[in-house]
């Protein structure tokens, strides 16, 4: 579902351009429209109102309605969610989903970057691009809402397109970054435009012989349990999950299912996992944007033992004992940032799991 924004017809789509120019201007992640309220930016993780006047509720309505074709908005009113696309200037791309509050309409839009960013660009450690690398297996990128995974996994992608001759295919809802065939050849398909949803794209997916399958968001059991198929029968399947670490990541997977399915799952995410990548985003100490920490978490003998025995508590002592095999701790990775001057202590301290090893 990718449309443009009106130009000219109403004052509001007039408005919203200007909202859209605002937000590229001021390198904003995100555009929030709630009536109530004036429009408000995120930068920079913090929140900047755009003006002092506030939005109607048919303000939000004309605003968000401007930007959608007339199926998108018979789907909105039957469904009272949407998630869509618009391309600002022929080149600007938002991520963007439509919904209600209180009997009013209101959206989210994040701004897609032009280009994919490479890994080195976003800080991703060297280890990543080693992933990149495997023919097989479940690479998972975890984080909290709006702290770079969408990124990280385009760059990924990236970076497969360019270095490596295979099939990728992308599900996404909707398609974020765009990707051009290097090396390899990329087919993306979105959900309601090209498929119906993520468990469908992948119960078909195994027949179009992909070698890299990248699912935008793993949300529920049929896609968790399609995913882990694909990764264990030849095939490398790089996925999110809204978790903020390894060991949330495991139980989350595992819990979706009744109990009578979750030893099977354990032994089948035992030996389709290869890594989770944890990330989030951390304001720098110059106040110029924000920072990557990530923790990495690679699967060996020891790990897999850990899911399969129901032992996942025990994960994050591996992972800090680990970084000789490539593993990296979330707090190891915040404190290098602190020693660097790239954060303060105060930033550093709210994002450690542990922060009295600051000075340690």
């Amino acid at each position: 579902m990718s449309s443009t924004p009106p130009a000219d017809q109403t004052n509001q789509a007039v408005q919203i351009e200007a909202i859209l120019e605002r937000a590229k201007t001021e390198s904003a992640s995100d555009i929030l429209l709630s009536a109530g309220m004036p429009p408000l930016l995120f930068i920079n993780g913090q929140i900047r109102k755009l003006g002092t006047v506030t939005l109607s509720s048919q303000e939000t309505r004309a605003l968000v309605y401007g930007m959608l074709e007339k199926n998108e908005i018979a789907h909105f009113e039957s469904e009272r969610e949407l998630d869509f696309s618009i391309t600002y200037q022929e080149q600007f791309r938002f991520r963007c989903n439509a919904f209600w509050q209180k009997g009013t309409v209101g959206a989210a839009l994040r701004l897609i970057p032009q280009s994919v960013p490479s890994l080195e660009t976003l800080g991703l450690p060297p280890v990543t691009a080693e992933l990149c690398n495997l023919n097989h297996g479940l690479i998972l990128i975890t984080g909290p809402t709006g702290h770079g995974k969408s990124t990280t996994m385009a760059s990924m992608i990236d970076y497969i397109n360019h270095t490596r001759s295979c099939h990728i295919i992308t599900v996404e809802d909707p398609v974020e970054f765009l990707h051009t065939n290097a090396k390899s050849v990329i087919e993306q398909r979105e959900v309601g435009t090209d498929t119906l949803s993520f468990a469908s794209a992948l119960r078909h997916v195994l027949r179009q012989a992909p070698h890299v399958i990248q699912v935008g968001e793993m949300r529920d059991l049929d896609t968790i349990s399609t995913a882990l198929t694909a990764a264990e029968t030849g095939h490398l399947v790089i996925s999110t999950l809204h978790t903020n670490d390894a060991v949330q990541t495991m139980d989350r997977i595992i819990d979706v299912f009744p109990p009578h399915q979750q030893n099977q799952i354990r032994q089948q995410l035992s030996g389709s996992l290869q890594a989770v990548i944890s990330q989030r985003l951390i304001p720098k100490a110059d106040k110029s944007g924000r920072v990557l920490a990530c923790e990495i978490l690679r699967i060996n003998t020891a790990v897999a033992n850990l899911i399969r025995e129901n032992r996942t508590e025990q994960i994050q002592a591996v992972i800090e004992t680990q970084s000789k095999r490539g593993m990296i701790a979330m707090d190891t990775t915040i404190k290098q940032l602190f020693l660097s001057g790239a954060i303060t202590e105060d930033e550093a301290r709210k994002a450690m799991r542990h922060p009295q090893v600051l000075f340690g």
